[in-house]
């Protein structure tokens, strides 16, 4: 697996820096070296995730820190984000083989791809869920499912270096990728501006809700750029018309 193609591990709002070393130790047993961490609870650097990662922080690609999950993803294209329970969300649901059959041929095609896991005690909410694309269960146990964040982390980047390295990724599809998250984020923010000062949140206790509902329809949907482009130019007309 090329480390400039590879998936993006995210992980949202960590607690212990000795997870997140342990994470760091199974991304580079499987190849993957580019990690994105979203407002760890104990800060960054960790001396404690340099010492649970034993030798594996010197060899990570990349780390970047983000106090965002719209900024962490805002250059991705599909975001896959890991659960262990099913949600109100209507967003598509797959088991992890489906997902990095689906990650990998998007990276064929030059889409920049990330999987993304919740903090320890909660996982992820439902407002950092319904900007994503995808959910993806581990098939396990039914009755007991818990893992820890590293098991977690291990058992997705190892489905991935398995369908990688047998993917040969310089064959790039004429496929159009979806359109990067900060351009999903910004349509959103646009309409949901718009949707605002035209009073269609008529109940203010029911905004966060249908806000979430907007931007799990616009995820799902995978626009491409041009079809951004063009939601914004419809966007722009319908304001034109109810100006003049």
């Amino acid at each position: 697996m090329s480390t400039s193609n590879a998936p993006i591990i995210i992980l949202v709002r960590p607690q212990l820096g000795e997870n997140i070393g342990m994470c760091m130790r199974a991304m580079i047993n499987c190849g993957m070296t580019r990690l994105r961490l979203v407002a760890p609870r104990d800060g960054w650097p960790s001396a404690s995730a340099e010492r649970a990662a034993s030798g594996a922080y010197e060899l990570m690609n990349e780390i970047a820190i983000f106090d965002t999950v719209e900024k962490a993803i805002a250059d991705c294209h599909t975001v896959f984000a890991t659960t262990a329970r099913a949600r109100e969300l209507n967003k598509p649901h797959s088991d992890l083989n489906t997902a990095v059959t689906k990650a990998s041929k998007e990276t064929t095609q030059g889409a920049q791809i990330a999987f993304a896991f919740g903090c320890e005690r909660t996982g992820l909410d439902n407002q950092e869920l319904s900007l994503m694309h995808h959910l993806v269960t581990i098939p396990l146990n039914d009755g007991f499912t818990s893992l820890n964040l590293a098991q977690a982390v291990l058992l997705v980047c190892h489905a991935l270096w398995d369908k990688f390295r047998v993917t040969d990724s310089s064959n790039i599809s004429e496929e159009t990728p979806p359109a990067p998250m900060d351009e999903i984020v910004n349509l959103c923010n646009r309409l949901e501006t718009e949707l605002e000062a035209n009073h269609f949140f008529r109940e203010e206790n029911l905004k966060p809700t249908m806000v979430n509902n907007i931007r799990t329809m616009l995820t799902r949907a995978n626009l491409s750029e041009q079809e951004v482009r063009t939601f914004h130019g419809i966007i722009s007309a319908l304001i034109g018309k109810k100006n003049n």
